[in-house]
Formats: structure tokens, C-alpha cells, sequence
């Protein structure tokens, strides 16, 4: 039996669907449909059969039943405080952190020998897809209540999300103007990974290249290699000396 056929059979399984229904909090209806949300394009290509369309609609979902909880969390907070919030509870690192704890790396289906997947977050993006077919098999009240009973209360801590800081770019730019330094996000290496673009962004500053990201698009790479360079230079706790240390070992 090879790779594919064992992974097809298990979502055919009884245990499938029993640990589909623990995550869940409820018995599925349509069950092909939550099959195609668990099923990621490194196994299947067509756009019928992974969950690439059901991601988009649950992106879409989300965001709005978020933006409603946050509105009505903060009555008196501004818009651009709201804005930050929802980007800090639905950012792909932290999709991808609740969708392991809710157990979906055990029942999607994707392919364990691809490497670059490792780097990607596609438990996230199959979280939103998990959320696109709740709302298909559902309703949106029904989907409502499921976003906040299994996502948001138990995963989503908001007093440490609004101290939490996500756009490291900002940030690193922030203290390169600081400094005098020039800051520059330099695309190092870009490839075909199972048909989808693989790009490697470098962080560089004072043409010095400090970290590196990977990840399926420009932006989410370069995100990726400002968190290393923020991490790597001490910024993250103020301490300018470590930054200025480690660049002068970089030199």
C-alpha cells in the first residue's frame, strides 16, 4: 500500500470521523465536506477536491465573526485598535498554533515527505477551512457560537493579545531609523515547491544579511526573517547592546 492509499484510507476510517466529531464538538453532517477541509493540495490538486476553496470562505468567516466579537468586546475602543486585534487573532502563526492544539495535524491529509511544508502554515489555513465548512454544514449563528466556544475562548487569551507584538517588520524598521541603519528585505531564492512558489527573504541591514524567512509568499517571508532578525539582535527586549554586538560579529 503506498503513501497516498494509507492516507485516503484513513479518512475513511471510523476513527476519522470519531476524532473529527471530539474537534468538533458535534456530529458532522455533510462528511465529505469536512473531508475536502482536511485535505491539503499536496495530496490532491483539483479545486473540488483540497481545501484551498473552503479556506478563502473561511478566511472570510472568520474574520467577520471576530471583527463582531471584537466590536462588541470594546464599545469605546477606536477602529485602528480593533483593526490590530483582529490581524493579532487570526496572524497564520497563531491559526497554526490553535489548529495543532485542536488536533487537526492528526486528521488532515497532506504529504508527510514534503519538506517544505514544514516551513508553511498550512494547519492554520486548514483551520479557516474548517471553519468554512462549519458554515456550510451549519449556518452562520451555529458557526458563530462554534468560533467562540472552541476558537476563540479557550485558545485566543485577548490581555496578553493586546500586549502581544506581531508586525516585527515595523518594528525592525522602527529601530533601524533609530540607529541610521538601512533596512532592506532582499529575496534570496525563489522555487517551484509541488507547483507552488517557495521564496527565501533575507533581512539586511547595512547590507549585511542578519536572518532568513521561507515561506509561500513574499510577504509572510519576510515577516518570518524580521521575527529571526528581531529575535537574533536582542530587539525584542530593548537592548541595544546585544543588536549592536551581534552586528558587529556579522561583519
Amino acid at each position: 500500500m503506498d503513501f497516498l492509499t494509507k492516507l485516503f484510507k484513513k479518512h475513511s476510517s471510523s476513527t476519522f470521523k470519531k476524532e473529527l466529531k471530539n474537534i468538533l464538538g458535534f456530529p458532522p453532517n455533510n462528511i465529505s465536506l469536512y473531508k475536502t477541509a482536511l485535505t491539503h493540495r499536496s495530496v490532491r490538486e483539483g479545486a473540488d477536491e483540497n481545501n484551498e476553496r473552503l479556506e478563502y470562505l473561511g478566511d472570510a468567516v472568520l474574520s467577520a465573526l471576530i471583527a463582531d466579537y471584537l466590536f462588541k468586546r470594546y464599545p469605546y475602543r477606536e477602529e485602528g485598535f480593533l483593526t490590530e486585534m483582529r490581524s493579532k487573532m487570526v496572524n497564520r502563526q497563531q491559526l497554526n498554533e490553535i489548529a495543532i492544539r485542536m488536533g487537526l495535524k492528526k486528521v488532515t491529509l497532506y504529504n508527510k515527505l514534503d519538506s517544505s511544508l514544514k516551513v508553511s502554515q498550512i494547519f492554520g489555513n486548514t483551520l479557516e477551512a474548517l471553519v468554512g465548512a462549519v458554515y456550510l454544514d451549519a449556518d452562520y449563528k451555529k458557526t458563530a457560537k462554534w468560533v467562540l466556544e472552541y476558537i476563540i475562548q479557550p485558545h485566543m487569551f485577548m490581555d496578553d493579545l493586546e500586549n502581544l507584538e506581531i508586525n516585527h517588520k515595523n518594528k525592525l524598521y522602527g529601530w533601524a531609523n533609530k540607529k541610521g541603519k538601512v533596512l532592506e528585505f532582499e529575496t534570496l531564492n525563489e522555487k517551484l515547491e509541488n507547483g507552488r512558489r517557495l521564496f527565501t527573504v533575507a533581512a539586511v541591514i547595512d547590507g549585511k544579511a542578519i536572518a532568513e524567512g521561507k515561506a509561500f509568499n513574499k510577504k509572510d517571508a519576510s515577516q518570518i526573517a524580521a521575527q529571526a532578525a528581531v529575535e537574533k539582535l536582542g530587539i525584542i527586549n530593548s537592548d541595544t547592546t546585544v543588536a549592536e554586538n551581534t552586528l558587529n560579529k556579522t561583519a
